[in-house]
């Protein structure tokens, strides 16, 4: 099922169907290994290889639709909320609960690969640093 963005067409409509799987839907094809600490039907979870925190996860849906958090906020809120709870729980299982949720969203701001994900970060963070 395809959803409408309010203000634009789904990354399925500008042609996602056509281009190459992203690299999270190759680790969730299981063609990519990864280390996998989370999964169900509609997420799964791993550990970032590069890590910028001593516990830094990435929660990813396993539609390819969405490049960016926006796009996935005004489509499906229900699968973003579940995101969320997943990284609570996450964060409760890794590291003392307590953790920072980040989405790059765009080049500019650092976002490499263009389906959406969330970055949880915890254990040691500072108020002050950036992730």
């Amino acid at each position: 099922m395809t959803h409408r963005l309010a203000l634009g067409r789904t990354a399925y409509d500008r042609g996602m169907a056509t281009i190459e799987p992203s690299i999270f839907t190759r680790i969730i094809s299981r063609e990519i290994p990864a280390d996998i600490v989370f999964e169900d039907d509609r997420l799964i979870a791993i550990k970032d290889i590069n890590p910028q925190a001593p516990v830094h996860l990435l929660v990813i849906p396993k539609t390819q639709a969405y490049r960016n958090v926006a796009e996935l906020a005004l489509a499906e809120p229900e699968l973003l909320a579940a995101m969320i709870s997943v990284s609570q729980s996450l964060a409760e299982e890794h590291a003392d609960g307590d953790f920072r949720l980040v989405f790059n969203s765009g080049d500019a701001a650092g976002q490499t690969v263009f389906h959406v994900h969330a970055h949880v970060l915890a254990g040691g963070l500072e108020e002050s640093s950036l992730v």
